[in-house]
């Protein structure tokens, strides 16, 4: 017969033991959960932390940098708004907005100079809120993690767009622009308190949009002579609102 003192020598080892292995278990669990050290990514690799395993933690890349977004599984998981994003490199549809097919891709070529300055922006967004984890090998990265020819040429396009977009900036700043509102019942109106509103193009938007745009701005009677205004269609020449 086994003893009282024995049976409770016993009844503690066991519970040792059950310690111990719910302690293995978590940590193995937090071993797969918790972020990789930053390394070099194949595609394939990348794609199996696309949070459908509960047990991987979510990843994506940008500009063949890859960043580990598990905290904000809510958005990056399945059914999240952004889990289009996770387990691979969709680094065009971070300014196209198309989610789907063909526009989920790291390839950057058509687009504008201050498309592509967004994106790195997107770039810089990601450092700074989440964890880096290393390099995709592919269009941005080489197989020893160097950057490419294509990741510098993007690169240099996006420093462009952010200097055409601050002088932009920096031009419209001297000429003062419309207010204006707008509501599904009465539409929309622009208004100047001082001056009168004309359409003008926006400066270098050519270059760093690839398209024409205007914007609506307030000017004196003596600057309205100025070629390349457009009058609002139905308002009079010296109205200080007009219906658009």
């Amino acid at each position: 017969m086994v003893s009282p003192t024995s049976l409770k020598a016993i009844s503690s080892l066991l519970l040792g033991l059950g310690f111990v292995s719910a302690l293995v278990a978590l940590l193995y669990q937090y071993s797969l959960t918790r972020s990789p050290k930053p390394r070099l990514w194949t595609g394939d690799e990348l794609a199996l932390y696309n949070g459908t395993d509960e047990g991987l933690p979510i990843l994506l890349s940008i500009l063949g940098s890859v960043f580990d977004v598990t905290k904000g599984k809510s958005h990056y998981g399945p059914g999240g708004g952004y889990h289009h994003f996770s387990g691979r490199d969709a680094s065009r549809a971070f300014t196209s907005g198309n989610f789907t097919g063909d526009g989920l891709t790291d390839l950057l070529q058509g687009l504008s100079s201050e498309q592509v300055n967004s994106v790195v922006n997107w770039r810089k967004f990601y450092t700074e809120r989440y964890i880096y984890v290393g390099k995709l090998v592919g269009r941005y990265y080489d197989q020893e993690g160097n950057p490419t020819k294509y990741l510098k040429g993007v690169e240099t396009k996006a420093k462009r767009g952010a200097q055409l977009l601050e002088k932009q900036k920096n031009l419209e700043s001297k000429i003062p622009g419309c207010n204006s509102k707008w509501s599904q019942s009465e539409g929309g109106e622009v208004w100047c308190d001082v001056g009168y509103p004309r359409l003008m193009r926006r400066p270098g938007d050519i270059e760093l949009t690839g398209q024409i745009s205007q914007r609506c701005v307030c000017l004196k009677e003596e600057e309205l002579t100025k070629p390349g205004l457009v009058e609002y269609k139905g308002c009079a020449y010296l109205s200080r609102s007009c219906v658009v």
